[in-house]
């Protein structure tokens, strides 16, 4: 669409501030439901959040949508080029948040990977629904297990820019998802 705006998006993936990545976000149109349907790739979007720089050395994959009642939420690369669900349930994200800087530490991620494959799973772990966000009617993907909600925004036809809105003060974390 001629409407779209500019595609900062590789400025944002290199890192920004919270700021100015959700005035790119309150800038972008909103997404049906559909439009979100297959496999997509993840990527952060550094922007001061404690989740920052957390998920992609863990393996993150990104996220599946088959249908609005069958979202998987966390999909990470295993071995050989395969991917596999986690079950969100079994994410200590209060932990998670709170000693997020801590687990940054050169290699300790890369020994906690492994154990994601004890989390795994075959079940579906959110779904998806349309929710008002910062003012705008979009696609949103509930999970199942967290109080956590994902709010996504048009970038383009094959791109989404997601805020994982979280309870408490701060802003969201913000990733982009490609469409596989």
């Amino acid at each position: 669409m001629d409407d779209e705006p500019t595609l900062p998006l590789p400025s944002l993936q290199a890192g920004t501030d919270a700021g100015t990545a959700l005035a790119y976000f309150d800038s972008l149109p909103p997404v049906q439901v559909p439009e979100l349907y297959g496999s997509w790739r993840g990527t952060e979007i550094p922007s001061g959040h404690r989740l920052d720089g957390l998920l992609e050395p863990l393996g993150w994959y990104g996220k599946r949508f088959d249908g609005a009642e069958d979202v998987f939420p966390l999909v990470f690369s295993g071995a050989g080029g395969g991917v596999f669900n986690v079950n969100p349930g079994l994410v200590p994200l209060s932990a998670v948040l709170r000693f997020g800087p801590s687990l940054r530490k050169p290699g300790l991620l890369s020994q906690v990977r492994p154990a994601l494959r004890l989390a795994r799973t075959r079940r579906v772990g959110a779904r998806l629904r349309m929710t008002e966000y910062r003012g705008v009617l979009s696609a949103a993907m509930i999970y199942d297990a967290l109080p956590v909600l994902d709010v996504f925004r048009r970038v383009d036809a094959g791109t989404v820019l997601g805020a994982m809105d979280l309870r408490g003060p701060g802003a969201p974390f913000l990733f982009a998802l490609q469409r596989d």
